[in-house]
């Protein structure tokens, strides 16, 4: 395959090349197999060519941090959960397209993104160590499809629920949540009736503290 694509960069290349050079420069493909020869003009370099194809059938991961080469192409083939992520947000939640302005909109939008792939990955690790194994796709669509609807009858409203469909149950036990009744009533419990207060008599007192009463025998 990467034989293939290198052969007919340079066939395409080739015929660039005859109706003038200048123009290669700014191609990134075309670039890596070009050298400046004499009377500045640029022309194919076959030593490049042999050098690239050192590396036929080989993907050369780099990068900066501290994993093991294990570690990195384990890491980076997990690069495929993003992407889907990615396409899951844009088609699923039509989120696309997005203009920013701000640099702070720009980094929410990618702590949103990257938040998403958190939890996602909570899910699937949650539902790996109950013994599930759950294509996406599936679990996506079976939420999707969870559904109530109201009706009305007898002058009383109620909440009917559809059963949870396909895997839609396993993931929501995984997660501790508990599904609503598949019937309930809508209409809120009445209000209790609430008594009138009643006013507490007092018995009033002699404006002479020392008078008896009339009745009191002395």
């Amino acid at each position: 395959m990467d034989k293939a694509a290198r052969d007919a960069i340079l066939a395409a290349l080739e015929a660039a090349l005859r109706r003038g050079d200048k123009s290669l420069v700014g191609n990134r493909g075309y670039r890596r197999f070009l050298k400046l020869a004499a009377g500045r003009r640029f022309e194919i370099d076959p030593r490049r060519v042999t050098l690239d194809a050192v590396f036929d059938g080989t993907y050369v991961l780099r990068t900066n941090t501290a994993l093991t080469p294990l570690q990195a192409v384990l890491r980076y083939r997990e690069r495929w959960m993003v992407e889907d992520i990615f396409r899951s947000a844009k088609s699923l939640l039509a989120t696309r397209p997005i203009f920013h302005k701000y640099d702070e909109t720009i980094r929410s939008h990618i702590f949103c993104s990257f938040l998403a792939l958190v939890m996602r990955k909570e899910l699937e690790d949650r539902l790996a160590a109950d013994g599930h194994r759950l294509e996406w796709a599936d679990i996506v669509h079976d939420l999707e499809r969870l559904s109530q609807t109201e009706v009305e009858q007898d002058a009383k409203r109620y909440i009917l629920r559809n059963t949870a469909p396909g895997c839609a149950g396993i993931v929501l036990r995984t997660l501790g949540v508990a599904l609503p009744p598949l019937i309930r009533c809508a209409q809120p419990p009445p209000t209790p009736l609430q008594r009138p207060k009643t006013r507490r008599r007092t018995r009033r007192r002699s404006a002479n503290p020392r008078a008896m009463p009339s009745n009191t025998l002395i």
